[in-house]
């Protein structure tokens, strides 16, 4: 009985026909859930390693541009080289 004086009634109450096993239904959905992300996994490891070299390759070719862009400003560039224009 709640505070007023009225029976409570369980809606919840399990009967004796059914059983508290998920069963074969909820295995296989679960089963079958796993299976799905481990191959989610794999595509998202393999998309992730393209990404990863990509920026790599990225990082290397603007290492490789500035430095020959540093190297050709510093060939044209006297005071970098050392020689400095003689008065004439």
């Amino acid at each position: 009985m709640d505070e007023r004086g009225e029976p409570v009634v369980t809606l919840a109450a399990a009967s004796a026909s059914s059983s508290a096993a998920p069963g074969t239904l909820a295995f296989i959905i679960v089963l079958g859930m796993a299976v799905i992300l481990v191959f989610l996994f794999r595509s998202m490891s393999k998309h992730l390693r393209k990404v990863d070299q990509a920026a790599r390759q990225d990082q290397a070719a603007h290492q490789d541009q500035a430095a020959h862009q540093d190297t050709a400003d510093d060939a044209g560039d006297p005071a970098r080289t050392g020689q400095l224009p003689r008065d004439s």
